[in-house]
């Protein structure tokens, strides 16, 4: 990684590290809201320190100084980036980097919940510390929940998790769960976990977690960024990831705007290539239509039978932050970008390729991922010399069950449909 001077004391400072402004109207807010009163776009962080510098911690907490919270990160999980061979040959690229977040010791990569969700867990519950908050509710598909209850374990703060019944493999940690965890599945689909974590925030009065307009999750996700940009040298010219949501390459690109601010890592943002896993692609069908809105009956008819028949459903969200303000259409217009639809079969195959040629095993998304550069290359989207980052999202599994067991997380409650009363509940 290349050397940045450690960022100067800021003792006796009593300006805020950050504000947030709307991308839409330019509205400025205090550092605990989550949207714009007119709800117009996503609120941005903007630190007042302009220029990248690291800090003395491991993980991702050497990036303090683009993180919404007050006090340091002493996690050992983080992002890391190193450049292939093995892919790299396979598919003829000289120039690619990937970033992996998950465990590999062997590569000094220790998140232990295997997913970059992690990243978004720690400054999310270290910013409800800092505002004093003790409660917070979230939904998820199963790897948010599975990085907030492993995290939640450092934190003064009972997390509840809402998580489809069909997340329920993905509940594991690698240590005994914490009683500050209040774990409650629910049949349906993702989608319908986020609509009743939005009923239990209004009407039981507990902090919501934000989802995509939360900046502590983008900005933690964007560490994958930073992460590739200082290991480089420079911000790469392309960017693959796959999405449900979009909320990381939404990450990516913000960070990215902050990169070419800084002035030391290029001036030109990198294309995003964002791949879906079909049947279900929702932002793809938009985009390919040059469409800011998602029109249900268009792009994703019959959501829920499109979702059960997805290799990896954690992939799959109804409600994504396309259109607004500083969403995903807007990243996708700002940075010429690319959506792809991967079929099972392709991104069964591709997994196997990324595994026997990294020697790593990964997640089903992360294998979307790798079909995703793969396409690209076939399509000649890419060049053979061009600098590009591969964000394998999850990875890794296999190998911490060589150094861990794995103890699964049993629900507090188990409800049949969203309207629910909330005495079941609490």
């Amino acid at each position: 990684m290349n050397t940045i001077t450690p960022s100067p004391s800021q003792k006796g400072n009593d300006q805020l590290k950050y504000t947030l402004t709307c991308v839409e109207c330019g509205s400025r807010y205090p550092p605990d809201a989550l949207t714009c009163s007119h709800d117009n776009g996503l609120l941005r962080t903007h630190y007042n320190t302009r220029q990248l510098y690291l800090q003395q911690y491991k993980g991702m907490g050497k990036f303090l100084d683009w993180l919404p919270v007050d006090s340091p990160l002493t996690t050992q999980a983080g992002p890391i980036t190193y450049k292939s061979t093995g892919l790299a040959n396979e598919l003829g690229l000289s120039n690619l980097y990937i970033g992996f977040n998950g465990y590999w010791p062997q590569r000094d990569a220790k998140i232990l919940t295997c997913s970059f969700k992690e990243l978004e867990a720690h400054p999310t519950l270290q910013r409800m510390c800092d505002m004093g908050h003790n409660k917070l509710v979230l939904a998820s598909a199963g790897n948010t929940a599975r990085a907030f209850a492993h995290v939640s374990k450092d934190y003064d703060i009972d997390v509840y998790i809402i998580v489809s019944k069909r997340g329920l493999d993905k509940m594991w940690l690698p240590e005994q769960p914490s009683d500050k965890i209040h774990f409650i599945s629910l049949e349906g689909d993702y989608t319908d976990a986020i609509n009743l974590a939005a009923r239990v925030a209004n009407e039981v009065g507990m902090r919501p977690e934000g989802g995509a307009r939360n900046v502590a999750r983008r900005d933690g996700m964007g560490t994958v960024m930073l992460d590739a940009a200082v290991t480089i040298g420079r911000i790469p010219d392309h960017y693959f990831q796959s999405v449900g949501s979009g909320t990381g390459a939404i990450a990516a690109w913000e960070a990215s705007l902050r990169l070419i601010a800084d002035g030391r890592f290029g001036d030109k943002l990198p294309k995003l290539h964002m791949a879906q896993n079909l049947p279900f692609a929702p932002i793809m069908s938009a985009w390919q239509h040059n469409r800011r809105e998602i029109i249900e009956e268009i792009d994703m008819p019959d959501a829920k039978e499109q979702i059960k028949q997805m290799y990896t459903d954690v992939l799959s969200n109804r409600q994504p932050p396309y259109s607004f303000a500083g969403g995903i259409y807007d990243a996708l217009c700002e940075t010429n970008g690319q959506v792809y639809g991967i079929t099972n079969e392709k991104a069964q195959a591709c997994k196997k390729i990324f595994e026997d040629a990294e020697g790593i095993d990964i997640t089903a998304p992360a294998a979307v991922t790798a079909a995703c550069l793969i396409d690209a290359v076939d399509e000649g989207s890419v060049g053979k010399d061009d600098c590009i980052l591969l964000n394998i999202t999850a990875g890794g599994v296999e190998r911490l069950k060589e150094d861990y067991s794995l103890f699964y997380i049993e629900p507090e409650v188990s409800l049949d449909s969203v309207d629910v009363d909330m005495d079941l509940i609490f």
